[in-house]
């Protein structure tokens, strides 16, 4: 006995999602083969079996076959497929519209650099950012914040030079 585990195979994992799922129909009569669907006695119809009258006097339809893949890899299989005439009169539904994404002014960055902060810098820049959210209805990210400062800065030390608050606050310490 091989110790590798069996794993479900793509067929048993994924489902399309793009077309309409069909309820599974009551009770299914299942044969391996199309050769053994044709031999089969309870398939077989004669043409006194498709007119034979039901209890309200109309001829009872054939269940029609429909061909289903085999769940274990095999051959294909044969199912009869007793709500077929049922859906046939249901109305198609309508295909759904792919959702649109909302528009964001968000800019791709390309470079990147880490920055360590203590405890009570990244509270601070936590408290801002709710801050901005909740008392001026500015929603942004921790990362768009600190962009915006480091502009702000170097907007500062570009207009004020030797003045700037950075070159004030980088003196001090």
């Amino acid at each position: 006995m091989t110790r590798r585990p069996v794993l479900p195979g793509a067929a048993e994992l994924f489902r399309r999602t793009d077309t309409p799922a069909t309820p599974p129909a009551a009770p299914v009569t299942e044969l391996p083969t199309l050769a053994a669907a044709q031999a089969s006695p309870a398939l077989r119809t004669s043409r006194d079996a498709d007119t034979a009258p039901t209890a309200g006097g109309t001829p009872a339809p054939a269940a029609p076959l429909a061909l289903v893949p085999d769940v274990d890899g095999g051959a294909p299989r044969i199912v009869v497929d007793e709500l077929a005439a049922h859906r046939a009169t249901l109305p198609a539904a309508a295909p759904k519209a792919p959702r649109q994404r909302a528009e964001k002014s968000r800019t791709r960055h390309e470079e990147k650099i880490t920055v360590y902060c203590s405890a009570e810098e990244l509270l601070a820049l936590e408290t801002a950012r709710l801050t901005l959210r909740g008392q001026h209805g500015v929603a942004a990210d921790r990362g768009r914040i600190v962009r915006e400062a480091i502009a702000v800065l170097l907007a500062d030390l570009e207009v004020h030079g030797e003045d700037s608050v950075l070159v004030r606050r980088l003196r001090k310490n």
